[in-house]
């Protein structure tokens, strides 16, 4: 197992890490337009590795497990999401989030994750797999963020599908991203070449700039998007022993007050050269509406039980070193952070709402 490396990255040159993690995001862009969002299948690196049908390996006992290769466990426990689910930041398979869970619980914990997924997309991916997973015990959904940004993506791909703008708008949607930023600058153009292609290339057509409609209407659609999933999910679960749990991923913002040195670093940087996925989040960085999102998807989900890690997070001991790589991905560190304080606040809930009771597990 690689060291674990709980550094938050500054501005210079890209890390082997970010790296690594943008070959990976970049190959899974020929994945086939017809299947539901998957990354590269079989993918092998020191960061990250997936199976044959593109999920990322976890471990548990010294063994990796996905949902191709779940051997012979007699029940296995899911962790469903996103980019932060899936663990983008950490250093190899071992300190995801799935892992941490696996080591700090005994038990096989599958990444069902994948960068981009939307609530009505990581149902459609369990969906998918289902058959291939037997007996579940825990699904914990560990997302919101990006259903929200694709609140705010619907309405820039809203503006008019005249030809002008179709090239401009596809390459839009597809500079919308929830994965590491580019890890390597374009190479600069000979000024010959530059004035060459000035004097023969038609300027790129801009998108019509759109203004987004006010946050508090993209949180509660949101919201309710989440929280109609989350009883879907109720019921496609209803006729098994599992339980299900729903759990608001962090976000920067939402989670602190005051920041580390190395995460004030970051921001800045992030700041000075906003992502587009950052663009789609526009205005929602404020605490007040983060906690009215929390109980509109509270309300709506209701009675799967939800929980705001925004909230929980500062019961880590930890909380005070730098656990963030960017405004949603967590190192190392934060992730095994967060796999504590789920663990904790699961064994809180299968006393409140499952058949089976387990003693809660402490934080340490």
């Amino acid at each position: 197992m690689r060291s674990t490396d709980t550094s938050t990255p500054v501005p210079g040159p890209p890390s082997p890490l970010q790296q690594d993690y943008q070959r990976f995001l970049l190959l899974g862009n020929h994945r086939a337009p017809h299947t539901l969002q998957v990354h590269e299948r079989g993918y092998r690196s020191g960061t990250i590795n997936t199976d044959a049908l593109g999920l990322r390996y976890s471990h548990c006992a010294g063994k990796r497990f996905s949902a191709a290769e779940r051997g012979a466990a007699p029940r296995i426990n899911l962790l469903v999401g996103g980019s932060t689910a899936l663990g983008i930041g950490a250093s190899c398979d071992e300190h995801t989030v799935a892992s941490h869970l696996s080591m700090l619980t005994g038990e096989v914990w599958l990444n069902l994750a994948g960068c981009g997924l939307n609530a009505g997309q990581e149902l459609l991916m369990f969906l998918t797999h289902q058959h291939r997973l037997g007996q579940l015990g825990h699904v914990v959904v560990l997302s919101g963020l990006n259903t929200l940004a694709h609140e705010a993506l619907g309405e820039v791909l809203a503006s008019p599908h005249d030809p002008l703008h179709a090239t401009a708008l596809r390459d839009t949607l597809n500079s919308y991203s929830d994965g590491m930023p580019p890890a390597v600058a374009p190479r600069p153009q000979s000024l010959w070449r530059r004035l060459g292609q000035a004097l023969t290339t038609r300027p790129p057509v801009a998108p019509v700039a759109r203004p987004l409609s006010p946050p508090e209407k993209r949180l509660a659609r949101a919201a309710d998007t989440i929280g109609r999933t989350l009883r879907q999910w109720e019921r496609l679960l209803a006729d098994s022993h599992a339980t299900l749990t729903f759990i608001l991923q962090p976000l920067l913002p939402w989670c602190r007050e005051t920041l580390p040195e190395g995460e004030q670093a970051m921001l800045t940087a992030l700041e000075q050269q906003p992502a587009n996925f950052d663009r789609l989040l526009d205005g929602v960085f404020d605490s007040q509406l983060h906690m009215a999102f929390f109980r509109r998807i509270k309300s709506q989900a209701d009675p799967v039980p939800c929980y705001d890690m925004n909230s929980m997070l500062s019961s880590s001991p930890v909380f005070g070193a730098d656990l963030f790589v960017d405004r949603l991905h967590l190192n190392d560190l934060g992730n095994n952070a967060l796999a504590k304080v789920i663990t904790a606040k699961l064994g809180l809930a299968q006393e409140k709402h499952a058949q089976r009771k387990v003693t809660p597990i402490k934080l340490v």
